[in-house]
């Protein structure tokens, strides 16, 4: 993991370089006048970069908002303070290619696990996950609380080391697969326009705090003396680099991403905090989620499990 971080910062002395003889459509990346600091709970590394913390999801303050999506308004506007321009993010073309493993140095199987990721990373309102719980399909809504059942029906956090999410951590390291394939198919400019935007700082953070985690992968949020617990993906970096990723392949799809994080029920986290590997089985703690889980008779039209 060490040399991983070493790798982002390195990227980070890389990508100004690249910057300076760069002009990526005359966006700054991130407001020119920083809100006034706010107690967000959150400390280092899982608060991320200071200057993009003010604009990271907040606590939710009533079901109603629990796994409810930002919307395209809202991921327009945060894309433009996390430094992104809108104009030079893929193509449709381009995210059918990439999606698919399509294209020069494209591999099906890595867009595979890609596209599961993202997949995870929108279990929002209207995009649920399918998996195999006591031999029956159900569908599961839970990004809200940074936590996910996976195919096989075991609850765990998406930046779980099983996790495709977990996973494409190796393909976006600066030289892998995603770099080269935006290198190879045109999509040059919007590799540096990702560069650019809060990915480049937002991205050692995680990393680092992903090398903290565990194998639960939970972090505690202390806020006016109140404690919560929420998943890896829900923490500033984290979301933040997911976003950003998310919407230089298709904003469509980082509008669906969880507009706001929400506490996990103690004894849910503390069976996560204590299992070997952190993950628990979804049918012994689905009781804590009334609502957000659903049995179903078949698999939709271009549904998978996980």
């Amino acid at each position: 993991m060490h040399s991983k971080i070493t790798s982002m910062i390195a990227l980070v002395t890389v990508t100004l370089s690249c910057i300076l003889g760069l002009q990526v459509g005359g966006i700054q990346a991130a407001s020119a006048t920083p809100l006034p600091a706010i107690d967000t709970g959150w400390v280092a590394p899982y608060s991320g970069t200071p200057r993009y913390e003010q604009f990271a999801p907040v606590s939710v303050t009533s079901a109603r908002e629990i796994n409810r999506p930002i919307g395209r308004k809202a991921a327009d506007a945060l894309a433009v303070q996390f430094g992104l321009n809108p104009a030079l993010v893929f193509t449709k073309h381009q995210f059918r290619m990439f999606i698919t493993g399509r294209g020069q140095t494209g591999d099906p199987a890595i867009a595979r696990t890609i596209d599961a990721a993202v997949r995870i990373l929108n279990n929002t309102n209207g995009h649920p996950l399918y998996s195999k719980v006591n031999g029956k399909l159900i569908s599961s809504t839970l990004a809200s609380y940074g936590l996910m059942v996976n195919k096989d029906g075991l609850l765990q956090s998406p930046a779980n080391a099983s996790a495709p999410t977990r996973k494409v951590n190796a393909y976006f390291e600066p030289g892998g697969y995603m770099t080269t394939w935006m290198k190879k198919n045109n999509a040059t400019r919007s590799l540096y326009n990702l560069y650019a935007s809060a990915y480049t700082s937002e991205a050692v953070y995680s990393l680092q705090a992903q090398a903290d985690g565990g194998q639960a992968q939970l972090v505690t949020n202390v806020k006016r003396s109140r404690t919560s617990v929420v998943g890896m993906s829900m923490v500033p970096p984290l979301w933040i680099v997911n976003f950003c990723l998310i919407y230089t392949l298709s904003p469509d799809l980082a509008a669906n991403m969880p507009a706001k994080w929400a506490d996990i029920p103690a004894p849910v986290a503390d069976a996560i905090a204590s299992s070997p590997n952190g993950q628990v089985p979804f049918s012994k703690y689905a009781k804590y989620f009334p609502g957000l889980w659903h049995q179903v008779r078949t698999l939709p039209h271009g549904a998978r499990l996980g």
